[in-house]
């Protein structure tokens, strides 16, 4: 048992969970930290940060909503001043890939002072099962838009793998992991993929980004969520992320999952009634 300890902001987040049952199977202390947490942890309430630092020399951030949005960066400077105050010296981030504001977040660390890692993924597997998505696929219909725009999904298992590996592993500090999954899919061959793995059909429709984003209004949705829709499926889903990169190999020295895998775990486990 090590007596070091990892901050895990974001602890009840599809990575957060993960990255922490990785680190205690392996012996590691963790303190998970979110709005429900006590110690409290909120990206909204600074106030909060001091106290959840506590004791920690390492962390795992997973900034909500997302990087991409205007707060971001402001925020992860004000973290990263939080967390050098409490004795904090290795910080893992969550990134996304082809976000402006991602990166200028992701620079506010790289150039701290702080050991660092940034793990940059490409869209979620899981969006599919634990996300957004989940609903629709259950109801039988998914509307998107960017039906057609391929994208590299990756397992949030293996998202979970590398932050672990990065947090471990002294010989990683210091470096960016871009993380895909193997294969470029698109939406509409994603819930292709999962309807026959459930042998029932879903139909796919097509949205443009503004019906997308005005439904969602429709539900009520935060505004700073649908800013984010907006951003990701007018900026980000616009093919600019229609490559592969090798962030799990180049960590884990084995191969992304596959999303077929996914599908098939998922489709096992009964996570798709």
């Amino acid at each position: 048992m090590t007596s070091h300890t990892t901050l895990i902001v974001g602890v009840n987040g599809k990575t957060g969970r993960r990255v922490n049952s990785l680190l205690t199977e392996a012996g590691r202390l963790t303190r998970g930290v979110s709005r429900s947490t006590s110690p409290s942890f909120d990206w909204l309430n600074p106030s909060t940060w001091q106290a959840a630092m506590q004791g920690c020399d390492s962390a795992y951030v997973c900034y909500q909503p997302d990087l991409a949005v205007p707060a971001a960066q402001a925020a992860i400077a004000e973290f990263i001043e939080h967390a050098k105050q409490a004795g904090i010296q290795h910080v893992v981030l969550l990134s996304g890939r082809g976000e402006d504001g991602a990166v200028a977040a992701e620079r506010q660390l790289i150039k701290s002072g702080l050991s660092w890692n940034v793990v940059r993924a490409s869209w979620f597997s899981q969006n599919f099962s634990e996300g957004f998505l989940i609903e629709s696929v259950n109801s039988g219909q998914v509307a998107l838009p960017r039906a057609d725009v391929l994208e590299p999904f990756v397992d949030v298992d293996d998202i979970a793998e590398v932050a672990v590996a990065c947090l471990t592993q002294p010989a990683l500090r210091n470096q960016l992991f871009e993380v895909t999954g193997p294969e470029l899919l698109s939406l509409r061959e994603c819930v292709a993929m999962i309807a026959n793995a459930k042998q029932r059909p879903i139909e796919f429709v097509e949205l443009s980004v503004e019906q997308f984003v005005g439904a969602l209004k429709q539900q009520q949705f935060p505004d700073d969520m649908l800013w984010l829709m907006n951003e990701l499926f007018s900026e980000v889903m616009d093919g600019r992320n229609s490559h592969l990169c090798h962030g799990v190999e180049q960590a884990l020295g084995r191969p992304a999952k596959s999303f077929a895998d996914y599908v098939s775990a998922t489709a096992a486990q009964d996570m798709w009634s």
